[in-house]
């Protein structure tokens, strides 16, 4: 064997190992220069030094006219924003990070997940193919080897107008007096377990966006030929994702699930579902009427273990502290599931409590084949706080699928200024502060889960937006504003169809949203759904994307 192969072999291996992504490039029709792809890794910085030189030494650069260009970032806060932005065009990682992937120039993107090998990434200037639809099911050779991989899942980003890229906070400035951050909490936070990237585990995140008809993730692929699913935490995220499972095809149909979402789950053949949580029953982030609502499935006996949610002496006493009643009220609608027999239907849902995840196991055959748990018991920290403690039990839950919802982190905005602990914008009661002076920055607030971090629900968010919107007032009447230099609607318009010519405005938000209405009413449900940014180009009056 040449040293020329042998290193391949090498890298390849290690590559894979690590879950990296192998980038295929075809040169787009009429390039002269090469493409210039910043690429980086958090983790394991060497290995993409490691893969840029396997690329260069293979010729592969050279052949798809690509330059790999290797960048590194010394804070977490400064990597998730170079994703954000475009500043950073790839990390090679799985199909989650693949979808922030951007290469200027070229529009057609692509995931791969296959066993081992997490993530391969696909550009191409086929002329035969129109979006990345036109993908699916072709086979395509990997450039470093001589195997041959099937798309399996596609995943693509379509670009609005990108804060940061399109326009900038400087700009925002010369044209509004005041500026509102409200960007929510974008990235979910991983487990950090063994096995949580193996295929058949994903972010709950990402399913939700599937069934909802978003077009960054319609292409994403789950397979509900498994008969048992975790899903771990017990917010409202994971409450909807064990809801969707559950339903029977009937009730799906009432609402405005995605048409594809809605014929895949149509075949599925998910029986047993569980929802996870590390602490109490007391402690459930979920709502009365949410859980309640989980008695009430169709298609779906609902279950707990009476040990794991009976009241314990710390939550009752915190409970009682608090005169929290709706407390007391899950408990009691918890338990009554416990004595609840089951009625026969299709499939059963069991909440479980008091067990967090340690491991995700392979089945054999390179994909999720169970989910390890360790039995908690809870104890107060020394803030007075309740916390889950892991104890010496553990047992082995044998599923074929995994959503993880275990909580939520804030993006940087480009210009803007950021807690990296906290990961939300830099504030006191909705005003932005300077970093160094610590005082606000004249017309820049921030509400939500960007303001404050993700917790709470609607109902948390109205007196947080209150908050900040007497913030907003209070600075009006004082005359605390920004002095923008051309304030007219229309010369923002201007400046954004300059940067970004496919931006949509509200008017077109509303012809969309009639649309999809009347498409609904033709079938009988709320609405149907455009799912891909063509078809709601094209909608709109054929405007091209391409």
């Amino acid at each position: 064997m040449s040293r020329t192969k042998e290193r391949r072999f090498t890298a390849s291996t290690l590559l894979a190992a690590a879950g990296l992504a192998v980038v295929a490039l075809a040169m787009p029709a009429g390039s002269q220069e090469p493409i210039k792809v910043k690429i980086s890794r958090l983790g394991f910085p060497s290995l993409t030094t490691m893969m840029v030189d396997v690329v260069k030494d293979q010729g592969f650069d050279r052949k798809h006219g690509i330059d790999l260009q290797p960048q590194s970032f010394g804070v977490i806060s400064a990597y998730y924003a170079a994703l954000a932005t475009g500043e950073l065009d790839m990390a090679p990682a799985g199909p989650h990070v693949l979808q922030k992937m951007r290469l200027e120039g070229v529009p057609i993107r692509a995931a791969l997940t296959y066993a081992r090998l997490n993530a391969l990434a696909v550009i191409t200037a086929d002329a035969s193919v129109k979006s990345i639809a036109d993908l699916k099911g072709k086979s395509i050779a990997a450039d470093m080897g001589s195997s041959e991989y099937q798309i399996m899942a596609i995943y693509g980003r379509t670009q609005g107008v990108v804060f940061g890229k399109d326009v900038t906070v400087a700009e925002l400035r010369g044209h509004y007096h005041q500026i509102v951050y409200t960007t929510g909490a974008q990235t979910d936070r991983r487990m950090g377990i063994p096995g949580e990237d193996l295929p058949g585990s994903h972010p709950a995140t990402e399913f939700v966006a599937w069934y909802n008809g978003h077009p960054d993730y319609r292409d994403c692929q789950f397979d509900l030929s498994q008969e048992r699913v975790a899903v771990v935490g017990v917010g409202n995220v994971a409450v909807d994702v064990a809801r969707v499972l559950c339903r029977t095809a009937e009730e799906l149909e009432r609402t405005d699930i995605a048409d594809y979402a809605l014929e895949a789950l149509r075949q599925s053949r998910v029986r047993e579902v569980y929802l996870l949580g590390r602490r109490g029953a007391a402690q459930a982030a979920f709502t009365n009427p949410e859980v309640k609502e989980l008695g009430e499935l169709a298609g779906a006996d609902v279950g707990v273990l009476p040990d794991e949610v009976a009241l314990d002496a710390l939550s009752r006493e915190a409970l009682e502290k608090s005169g929290d009643r709706a407390g007391f009220k899950k408990v009691e609608i918890l338990e009554s599931y416990a004595r609840r027999p089951a009625a026969g239907k299709p499939r059963r849902l069991t909440l479980r409590f008091l067990v967090s995840p340690v491991a995700l196991t392979d089945n054999g055959a390179g994909a999720v084949g169970g989910i390890r748990l360790v039995r908690n018991r809870l104890v107060a920290s020394a803030t007075g706080t309740i916390q889950a403690q892991a104890t010496d039990r553990s047992e082995d839950l044998p599923v074929g699928l995994v959503f993880r919802s275990v909580g939520y982190r804030g993006v940087p905005l480009p210009g803007v200024p950021f807690d990296d602990k906290w990961g939300v914008v830099l504030n006191e009661k909705g005003r932005v502060l300077d970093p160094d002076s610590k005082q606000p920055r004249p017309g820049e607030y921030t509400a939500g889960w960007i303001k404050r971090g993700p917790s709470g629900v609607i109902g948390t968010n109205k007196p947080d937006a209150l908050e900040t919107v007497t913030a907003m007032l209070e600075d009006l009447a004082a005359g605390r504003l920004l002095e923008p230099a051309d304030a007219e609607p229309a010369a923002v318009e201007r400046l954004l169809r300059q940067r970004q010519p496919l931006v949509l405005g509200y008017a077109d938000w509303l012809r969309l949203n009639a649309l999809e209405v009347a498409r609904g009413q033709a079938r009988g449900r709320p609405r149907v759904k455009f799912t891909r940014v063509d078809e709601m180009l094209a909608a709109l009056g054929n405007r091209s994307s391409g």
